[in-house]
């Protein structure tokens, strides 16, 4: 059985919670700084090991988001580390943290070297708390991230709005004192395709009403300069 038939078989999808979980990331230049920027609003405690890193990065370590200091990587470093992403220009140092992580146990990526990652990283939609993972299993990066344009087109902004709305009802329905069976259809109808609708027209009524009074405000504001152009002359 080939490599790729085998990681095809054996993936596992699942969102993981990592706040509060030490994450380790070596390497901090373009390739590095989106893996560590998409790991600071998971609460982690963010570790980065690099011998240059980018101005983002050293803002990110000023503003105490992340701990980061500018040296070689040492083993001791994925020491009590739940999860290590590794982003350098170096083959060979890219193998031997890769080893030595799973001689620890430690879960890692080194990014686009499939055979060197336990994970991988899915194209991602995001509206708020509503998030759509695509994977390929490594197959094609360039497919799942046009499957997720293409989502994006199907999952508007609008989406943001109503899964927070879904969220606050779903609170008040469980406290209710409804049976068990009504609130199981209380909450199947407000998640249904005709409340979806009726979400996102309001949302869409609303952006559409905001624009047309900004356009307004904005006609009105040029029309009043042109005239007082207009009297001083």
């Amino acid at each position: 059985m080939s490599y790729t038939k085998e990681i095809a078989s054996s993936l596992f999808p699942m969102f993981m919670k990592l706040e509060g979980k030490r994450c380790l990331v070596v390497g901090a230049g373009k390739v590095g700084e989106p893996k560590i920027g998409g790991l600071i609003d998971t609460g982690a405690a963010l570790h980065v090991v690099a011998l240059e890193a980018t101005e983002t990065v050293h803002a990110w370590a000023r503003a105490g988001k992340i701990t980061l200091e500018i040296r070689a990587f040492a083993d001791s470093d994925l020491k009590g580390t739940f999860l290590a992403i590794v982003a350098t220009a170096s083959r060979a140092l890219n193998a031997v943290i890769y080893r030595e992580a799973q001689r620890r146990g430690v879960l890692c990526n080194v990014v686009d070297v499939p055979e060197y990652c336990d994970f991988y990283y899915p194209a991602v939609v995001r509206r708020g708390d509503l998030q759509i993972a695509i994977s390929t299993n490594g197959q094609s990066p360039a497919l799942a991230q046009k499957l997720r344009q293409q989502l994006e087109r199907q999952f508007g902004p609008g989406y943001a709005r109503w899964v927070a709305e879904l969220g606050a009802t779903r609170k008040l329905v469980l406290a209710s004192d409804l049976d068990q069976q009504r609130k199981r259809e209380l909450l199947l109808n407000l998640a249904s395709r005709e409340a979806l609708q009726a979400a996102l027209e309001e949302e869409s009524a609303k952006n559409q009403s905001a624009e047309t009074e900004s356009i307004t405000t904005e006609s009105i504001t040029t029309e009043s300069a042109e005239a007082h152009g207009r009297v001083t002359a």
